[in-house]
């Protein structure tokens, strides 16, 4: 994507990496991707860079982590009403709502079927600047054995149409007024995730995976090694993709994929 993407309320606009560790995480990151950090917020969180601009956050895991953890925010104009609207809807509050910076405040959930994610508010909130480029965020996918459920609870909260895609385990969650998408001309402009069936034996939790973008999979699957980390599922062809899942060294999971034109 060029330019700047537009983040209505209601649209994922965020990631951030939660670690025990957030000093050793920021140097893992920045060596496998050419981050760059800003300095740490009150909170502790930092701002990642990808030639100057926003891209993702590092902050301090919960109590309740014990490890990495990757999490998507979604933007919302009032995260009281946010809040209360999770809870209507069966889903928790694990944390929050949280002064991060100043006029900004976040809160994290979980869904029903137990994915978790957070919200954010603010007059300026921080926001990605750069997404659908190598070493960027690219996408948020659910997966989770019951997609009409999901499809019904992040309707109530935020506002997403599900669209499933014909003759695949794959839906499309749409939003007007975004200009959030993955690089791929075949998606709709305002495709702000994507949700998946997984089968309910397959004994995988229901989760959001954050998808980064990569020039080259392979190339950075060797130097997680290098670094500390783990690879957990070796770079793989897909249909117009080449992937990968990774695992940082204190445990956060990042999906990998590369582009195949």
């Amino acid at each position: 994507m060029t330019g700047t993407p537009s983040f209505p309320a209601g649209s994922p606009c965020w990631v951030e990496t939660l670690q025990p560790d957030p000093e050793s995480a920021a140097s893992f990151y920045g060596e496998l991707f050419g981050w760059t950090f800003d300095e740490a917020g009150p909170d502790g969180s930092r701002v990642a860079r990808l030639d100057g601009r926003s891209v993702a956050g590092v902050a301090q895991a919960p109590p309740i982590l014990d490890r990495g953890a990757w999490v998507m925010y979604v933007l919302v104009g009032d995260l009281d009403a946010t809040v209360d609207a999770v809870q209507e809807a069966g889903g928790t509050v694990l944390a929050g709502p949280l002064e991060i910076r100043e006029g900004e405040r976040s809160a994290l959930f979980t869904d029903p079927a137990g994915a978790a994610f957070g919200a954010r508010e603010g007059s300026a909130p921080t926001v990605s600047e750069a997404v659908d480029v190598p070493d960027a965020w690219q996408m948020s996918a659910l997966h989770t054995p019951d997609v009409e459920a999901a499809g019904a609870f992040y309707a109530t909260v935020f506002g997403w149409r599900m669209e499933p895609v014909p003759g695949s385990a794959l839906a499309l969650w749409r939003l007007d007024g975004s200009t959030r998408k993955a690089s791929d001309p075949t998606l709709p402009d305002d495709v702000v995730a994507v949700a998946t069936q997984t089968p309910g034996a397959s004994g995988v939790p229901t989760h959001w995976a954050i998808n980064v973008q990569a020039a080259d999979v392979d190339d950075i699957a060797r130097r997680v090694v290098e670094l500390g980390g783990s690879v957990l599922m070796p770079p793989t062809d897909a249909p117009g993709f080449r992937n990968a899942l990774i695992a940082d060294p204190q445990g956060g999971v990042l999906a990998l994929s590369q582009i195949i034109r």
